[in-house]
């Protein structure tokens, strides 16, 4: 029996971003349920989503390269997560609702940012639905280094997610960095359908397993409908997250 070649493999790889993908934001997706800032992760995506459009659309992109994006991607997150940081310090009773207008803000931005640049209704439909299904190698990388330093500061540093001043930056440069490769949906639904199952008395290592089991099917369902797989992950995703309120309420029966 010979193994399947290399290039027979190539689900693999879309696969692996999405587990890493997973293992990276899961952690943050507990911290923003536990802090109740839900819209926090669409607010940061978001802008980091329009910083991204400005500055392609305003020729940084171009004269920088691919870095320049990136750069101006982390530095819209960065804001944002200090705006969101600042908003739940002083009015908790209306941060939702301010971090939900904050969302808006960016996505008009965003919009108006993607009529600058002749392809830029095409990379907001990216950034908002990636086509994760290509996702390749290099993807790979980048996914794995977020999840290694997400899970390197879990396990080291616990503590420190649990501080403002650590949490909100470190949210805003690993969203700025999977939005690209994942989307805005499905970073959303990472963050907060393995959480959902966490809080329900999961372990991280069993909600990402079952999480990446998931996001596998959805992807086998992209390829075998001919669908986007960037929707049809996070439609599994959601579906799988919502299923965790009947555990909660089973749990709650029992007692």
């Amino acid at each position: 029996m010979s193994w399947p070649a290399w290039s027979e493999l190539w689900f693999l790889a879309p696969t692996l971003a999405l587990l890493a993908g997973i293992l990276a934001l899961a952690p943050l997706g507990a911290q923003v349920l536990r802090r109740g800032v839900v819209f926090i992760d669409l607010a940061v995506a978001q802008a980091a989503a329009a910083a991204a459009l400005w500055a392609s659309g305003l020729g940084v992109a171009h004269d920088h390269g691919p870095g320049g994006q990136a750069l101006a991607a982390a530095l819209g997150a960065l804001l944002c997560a200090a705006l969101v940081a600042q908003l739940a310090r002083r009015w908790p009773q209306q941060r939702e609702a301010l971090i939900g207008l904050v969302y808006v803000a960016g996505a008009s931005l965003a919009m108006l940012g993607a009529r600058l640049d002749p392809h830029g209704r095409e990379q907001w439909l990216q950034l908002l639905a990636a086509d994760v299904l290509w996702a390749g190698w290099p993807q790979v990388g980048l996914m794995a280094a977020c999840a290694a330093l997400m899970l390197l500061v879990r396990g080291l540093w616990p503590a420190l997610l649990g501080r403002d001043a650590f949490f909100y930056p470190l949210f805003a440069v690993l969203t700025s960095l999977v939005v690209p490769v994942l989307g805005l949906f499905l970073v959303f639904v990472t963050l907060i359908a393995p959480a959902l199952w966490m809080q329900a008395g999961w372990p991280l290592w069993r909600a990402a397993l079952a999480a990446a089991l998931v996001a596998a099917l959805g992807l086998w369902a992209s390829w075998q409908f001919d669908g986007p797989s960037g929707a049809c992950v996070a439609l599994a995703l959601a579906l799988w997250g919502g299923l965790s309120a009947l555990l909660k309420a089973a749990g709650s029966e029992r007692r």
